[in-house]
Parts: structure tokens; C-alpha cells; sequence
């Protein structure tokens, strides 16, 4: 391996820049090594979980090239780097050297099939690989052919500069408030909540299970918080704990931390009707109203002030109501189809995508889409079009209020579900310089750190210290923009990047022209991609309608892997697993990380693999996602890790004719993973210590005879996984009973 010589730099933000000569660069050719570098027991997962650890936290910042729009599941850079490392470097060469080193692979291709956000892509690019990605999902495909086309900065610039000039007057006009003096300032937020009319007395109840709104994410350093006044709707400053108060407008005396909503039930006030909330909803058709109450405005000195909405807010938006009434077409209209990530937003009677705004943030944004649409450079309308959907996020009644101290929106996804809000966050759509998720920040924060790492990808490296800020490493990677190739036939004539939409277990690539496969599947019972994203492909629809992928009014296609029966997911899965097969070179390898709490989940990964003609060489696990998702802080035993499945073709492994001693092996080799995590005091949930077990069983099995016969014995050890689960998650029994 050659030497580099580093430079370290003070960059303005105060964070040290490691980065390295040009020179130094490393081509490495495939060699016809009979096994890679991701097979050997030796591959230092432990090591690249604490890097990966470390994007977690940031992954928008620490890999904004795939976090310019949203997705879910978004894998870390990090492990995908090591992945691309350990798959294309022949056994021996060392993964966690060759990750800070300036190491190409100009003759491997690498295809991902179930790309997302593009992780693999851009990883492989950087590598100086070339890539092919695919992924059934159009708004997966949108995203990634904006991350790694070319871009040029000033072009991006000018256009941005062009739209603020042409639209953000207008639009900040709708987002102002007027103070006692008469004189006017910025709207930051408005504050809305639910509203129910009482089933006994029809008085219209407020859905606040608290009268306190807004606080501080550190609440405990910063206790006061803001709480709205059930008699006059007065704001007040009160102690987060606080459960009593005395209105400084009217002198009513109140409970903040109570509201009438309480669970699943609501209280009216007025008559003491007890109702359930869900039931009142469905015996009526249309979605709740909602009440404007509040807002916080940017006052001249810079400082954020937490006003009452009064006659001028309501006015406003009144007007705002009827601009948009008179604007044909203004917003596309499209139904929301029933799915198991639909049914709370259609429980609501949210029967259209229309209906998840209010009338202000549908004329706000048909403002800007119609400026948007008129681009006249295809790429750059591309990639303000992405910039546009990416502020739906935000922008829409199903957002709310984080607080001060943080990024104030919390994004409408945050539960990975359409979870109505009963309290929702209605934010100032182009925004200030002290805006969340508005237009004009998120192209500072997704569009300008996009287009600066696409031009220095850098790493991060830990230091010894736990949660110590890392820092980075420049000048190791490739920079990423690329024109795009428009079929296989475009990228065999010497394109560096393919990425196409459609059904993965068919495509148009060559037989064998895949070197390596690296990808992160769907799994069969957790979050339906396409039923969510069809939020917001209508509006990439509405905005363009000239792609193919975007000819279709939902992005819910009969061939995606993703499925809720498990065998339905075991055939779509091995379907593409067969595509796979056909498209990768003999000595080729196809890694994927998964992970799953039920044995079924495993089960038909086990069939997959082996009906499609693979078998599994090596299982490492390795820190998956963001370490703050909302899911994962509240499960009971939060998965952290992902297994990456190490496979080849099953036509060039021997095969088992006996698979007695395949529980007594995985049970050796997930000690032995488990004390590697332990001795670099890595904590362990009970989930973690299963996908380890299950990640080791699968090894031994995917070679048995026959899948009946891997299967069968993976019924037969079921009544085990538990008891092993729970001696390995003891230090003191760890590897004793295990085995028994």
C-alpha cells in the first residue's frame, strides 16, 4: 500500500481538514483473487460501526449528496464505502487502511438494484468505479438522477437568485404579521390546532392534550415555554412543569400542562361530554377544521417574539383563500390510496394529497412550482423540482413544532407514517435567514452542502473518545457529477453512471457484466415506501410530467419486492435476486445489509437467496441508520445494527450434506462477534444479538442440499433463538448455555 502525505488545515468553521496530495492516488486492479477482502473473519466491523456511528447523528450534513430529498431507510455512506472497499479488494488488503486512502477501481461496475437515495451509487463513484443503480420507485429515481448528475454551482446560483426575484416578494407577503404600532414583520410560524365539533352540544372542542405549545429542546437548562390561554387565547410564559397558571391578559386561572384531548378521547369544555376523537371523525366526511392561534414573528432587532393570532393574521389568510380559489389547476389532485401507511391519514378523511395543506401553503406553492416549471434548462428545473418537493416536507399541516434550540419543523415523516397532527406548524414557505425547512434555507442546507461535497467528498475519523467530534478527511474521493447514461447501450459506450426506474428483476444489463452487487432490499413488513412517496410524486408530476417513470398517478407498481405477505416478499425478492445472478460475473459477489426481528423476515431472505442460486460466505454486522430516529427511540429493544450478507454464486461453493452442527457454528461465530462489540464497549440490544445469530445461521444453511432442507432446519432450531438470544445478552452466561 503506498504512502500519502496528509495536510491539515483550519477550516472557517473551526473543524480541523485533513485531506491529501493528488498524487497519491491508488489504482487498484480486480485481481483474480479467489476471495475478497469482505469474506475474512478479519473485516473490521467493529471499527467502521463507530465511524459509521458518527455519520449517524448528522447524516444530511455528513452526506448530503444522498439526503437532498427524502427517503426512508437511507443506509450510512460510510459502511457502503466499506462495503464497496471489502467487495472490489482481493482478502488480505486491509478495508479500515484502504478507507482513508486514495484508492480507485477504474475497471469495476457495481450495481445496486434497490438504490433509494443512492448510497451505493455515490459510494462506487467515489471509488472511481462505475455504477448502475435501479429502483422500482420514481421518486427514488428522481432524487438520485438529481444527487449525481453534473451541476454547475454558478448555474445553480443564478437560477436560485432568479426565482427569489421573480416570487419571494410575493411570497413573503403572505407570511406577515402587524404589530400594535401598526408596523409590519416576517411570520416565522403560525400555529394551528384540530378542532372538533362536541357530538352532545356541537361546540367546537381544541385538540390540545396541552395548552403548552412551544418550548425549548433543552427544557430542563431553558424551562420557560409558551402556553395558550383556554379563555382568551392569551400567550403566556410558564415553566415546562408547570400545572397551574394565571393568564396575564384576562386573569384566568388554568392548568397548561392539561387541554381537552387526552389520548384517544376529548373532553368538552363547555359541556363535559366525554367523546372519542377517531369515532367523531369517521361519522362525518370531511377531515377536522383547524384554528389558527398563535404565531412567532421576527421582530425588527432580530429577536423572535410568540404573539396571539388576531383579526390581521386571519385576514391574511382569508385573502390568501380567495387568490388561490381564483387560480385554476393550481395544485394537482390526486387520491390517496388505502395501505398500511395510509389508513391514519384516511381515518381522518384526508381522502386527496390536496387536502394535507392549507389554502395559503397551496397558493405559496403553486407560486413557486409555476416559476419553477418555467426553468428552461431541463437539469436545472430537475433540480429545483427536487429542491420544491423536498420543502413539502415541511410545508403542509401535518408538520409541527419541535421547539427552540433545534431545527424548529419536525418533518411530517418523523413517525415514518401519515400521522395527522392535532397541533400542526404552518411555516413561512420561502423563509428568513431564522427559518426550518423552508425554500429558501433548505437550499442553503440540502441544494449549496450537496453541491460542496459533490465537489470534495471527505470522510469522517473518530478519535478514542466516545461522541468526540470527528473530523475530516478530504481529498480521498472522486468528485461526483456525471452525465448520466440513458440506457445500458449509452454506459457500456464509456458512461460512469447508469440509473434507471423500473422492476429490478428485469433489466437491460448484459449477462456477467456486473463485477460486484451491493444493495439494501426492502423489508416485507415495515414501512411502505411507495405509499408514502405517492406524496410527493403527484407534485413532481404536476411540476413536470415529461419523465416516464412519472407517467403513472401513484408509484405503487405490482413488481416491488416490498410486501406485507411474506411469501408474496420472498418471490418478488428472489426475483430480483435471480436478475442478479444473470447480470453478475462468476467470481462476482452480491452484499446486502439487512436486519429483521422475526424469524419468517430471515426465512425468506434464506429462500430467496438460495432459489436464485446463492449462497452465503460471510456475515458482519455493522451500524445501520440514524441513531436518533423517532421509531428506533421508541422501540423497547431498538435494532442498531444491520448483518451485511456476503454472498456467491451457490454453483462455485461446496454444498453441506449434513447440517447437524449448523447451530452449534453460528452460535461460535456470533460469540465471537459479540465479545469484538464488547470489548470496544459497545452496548448491545437483545434485536442486535438476534440479527447476529440469525446473520451467522444463514451461512451454514444457504448451503445446504436443498431449501426445503435450510428451511426445515431452521424450524427445527426455532425453540433455541431465544434462549441463546438471551444467554449471549448476559456478560456472565455469554457463550455457556448458548450452545445447549
Amino acid at each position: 500500500m503506498a504512502s500519502s502525505t496528509a495536510h491539515i488545515k483550519l477550516q472557517r468553521d473551526g473543524q480541523l481538514r485533513l485531506s491529501f496530495e493528488t498524487s497519491t492516488v491508488i489504482p487498484m486492479p480486480l485481481e483474480s483473487s479467489p476471495r475478497r477482502a469482505i469474506e475474512a473473519d478479519s473485516f473490521p466491523f467493529e471499527q467502521l460501526s463507530a465511524i459509521a456511528e458518527s455519520e449517524s447523528w448528522r447524516k444530511e450534513v455528513n452526506r448530503p449528496l444522498s439526503h437532498i430529498h427524502k427517503w426512508w431507510a437511507q443506509r450510512l455512506g460510510s459502511v457502503f464505502r466499506a462495503v464497496t472497499l471489502g467487495v472490489l479488494a482481493p482478502e488480505g488488503e486491509d478495508v479500515l487502511e484502504l478507507f482513508y486512502s486514495q484508492v480507485r477501481f477504474p475497471e469495476a461496475t457495481v450495481f445496486d438494484p434497490f438504490m433509494g437515495s443512492g448510497t451505493t451509487v455515490v459510494e462506487a463513484l467515489k471509488l472511481g468505479a462505475r455504477a448502475v443503480g435501479r429502483d422500482i420507485n420514481p421518486v427514488a429515481h428522481f432524487l438520485v438522477r438529481n444527487a449525481v448528475a453534473a451541476h454547475e454551482r454558478p448555474e445553480v446560483k443564478r437560477i436560485f437568485r432568479a426565482i427569489e426575484q421573480d416570487v419571494a416578494a410575493d411570497l413573503q407577503q403572505l407570511y406577515v404579521a402587524q404589530l400594535t404600532d401598526g408596523s409590519r414583520v416576517p411570520v416565522l410560524y403560525y400555529f394551528w390546532v384540530k378542532q372538533l365539533d362536541c357530538p352532545a352540544c356541537q361546540t367546537p372542542v381544541d385538540l390540545f392534550s396541552s395548552r403548552i405549545f412551544a418550548r425549548h429542546a433543552y427544557v430542563r437548562k431553558f424551562p420557560e415555554t409558551q402556553a395558550t390561554c383556554p379563555n382568551c387565547g392569551g400567550i403566556n410564559e410558564v415553566r415546562y412543569d408547570a400545572h397551574e397558571a394565571d393568564c396575564g391578559h384576562c386573569g384566568q386561572h388554568f392548568d397548561p400542562s392539561s387541554g381537552p384531548a387526552n389520548g384517544q378521547k376529548a373532553c368538552c369544555p363547555s359541556c363535559a361530554h366525554e367523546f372519542s376523537i377517531s369515532k367523531t371523525i369517521r361519522s362525518t366526511e370531511n377531515t377536522p377544521n383547524h384554528r389558527m392561534y398563535a404565531k412567532l414573528v421576527l421582530m425588527p432587532d432580530g429577536s423572535k417574539k410568540y404573539l396571539a393570532a388576531d383579526d390581521f393574521d386571519h385576514d391574511l389568510f382569508g385573502r390568501a383563500r380567495a387568490r388561490l380559489a381564483d387560480i385554476p389547476a393550481a395544485f394537482p389532485v390526486a387520491a390517496i390510496e388505502p395501505g398500511q401507511n395510509t389508513s391514519q391519514a384516511l381515518n381522518y378523511n384526508y381522502r386527496q394529497w390536496h387536502q394535507f395543506f392549507n389554502e395559503r401553503q397551496l397558493l405559496a406553492l403553486h407560486l413557486l412550482g409555476n416559476r419553477i416549471r418555467a426553468i428552461p434548462e431541463p437539469a436545472l428545473r430537475d433540480l429545483f423540482t427536487c429542491l420544491f418537493s423536498g420543502t413539502l416536507e415541511f410545508n403542509n399541516m401535518f408538520a409541527s413544532y419541535k421547539g427552540e434550540g433545534t431545527g424548529a419543523v419536525r418533518h411530517m415523516f418523523s413517525h415514518h407514517i401519515l400521522k395527522p397532527e392535532r397541533t400542526p406548524l404552518e411555516a413561512n414557505i420561502w423563509g428568513t435567514l431564522k427559518s426550518s425547512g423552508s425554500f429558501s434555507t433548505l437550499f442553503l442546507s440540502r441544494i449549496l452542502r450537496a453541491l460542496d461535497y459533490a465537489e470534495q467528498p471527505f470522510e469522517l475519523r473518530v478519535g478514542a473518545v466516545p461522541r468526540a467530534k470527528a473530523e475530516k478527511v478530504y481529498g480521498l474521493s472522486e468528485p461526483i457529477g456525471f452525465d448520466l447514461a440513458s440506457d445500458f447501450a449509452d454506459f457500456e459506450n464509456g458512461r460512469r453512471a447508469y440509473v434507471s426506474c423500473g422492476d429490478s428483476s428485469a433489466t437491460d444489463l448484459a449477462n456477467g457484466s456486473m463485477d460486484a452487487i451491493v444493495t439494501d432490499p426492502p423489508f416485507f413488513d415495515n414501512v411502505n415506501y411507495s405509499q408514502l412517496a405517492d406524496f410527493f410524486h403527484v407534485w413532481q408530476r404536476h411540476l413536470l410530467d415529461d419523465d416516464g417513470c412519472s407517467l403513472h398517478a401513484t408509484t405503487r407498481a405490482h413488481g416491488e419486492v416490498q410486501h406485507g405477505e411474506v411469501n408474496v416478499f420472498q418471490d418478488r425478492l428472489g426475483g430480483v435476486w435471480k436478475e442478479c445472478h444473470r447480470v453478475l460475473k462468476n467470481d462476482g459477489l452480491l452484499v446486502f445489509s439487512y436486519h429483521h426481528s422475526r424469524t419468517e423476515g430471515w426465512r425468506a431472505v434464506l429462500g430467496a437467496l438460495m432459489e436464485a442460486g446463492f449462497g452465503v460466505v460471510a456475515a458482519h454486522p455493522i451500524k445501520a441508520e440514524m441513531s436518533g430516529a423517532m421509531p428506533k427511540l421508541q422501540a423497547k429493544e431498538p435494532i442498531d445494527l444491520d448483518i451485511l450478507i456476503v454472498c456467491r454464486k451457490l454453483e462455485s461453493l461446496p454444498r453441506r450434506t449434513v447440517l447437524d452442527d449448523s447451530w452449534e457454528e453460528a452460535v461460535l461465530g456470533a460469540t465471537a462477534q459479540i465479545e469484538r462489540f464488547r470489548a470496544i464497549q459497545r452496548p448491545l440490544s437483545r434485536n442486535d444479538i438476534r440479527i447476529i445469530v440469525m446473520g451467522q445461521l444463514l451461512k451454514p444453511l444457504s448451503s445446504a442440499s436443498s431449501v426445503q432442507e435450510a428451511i426445515d432446519y431452521l424450524a427445527s432450531v426455532d425453540g433455541k433463538i431465544e434462549p441463546a438470544i438471551s444467554a449471549l445478552h448476559s456478560p456472565i452466561s455469554q457463550g455457556k448455555s448458548s450452545q445447549e
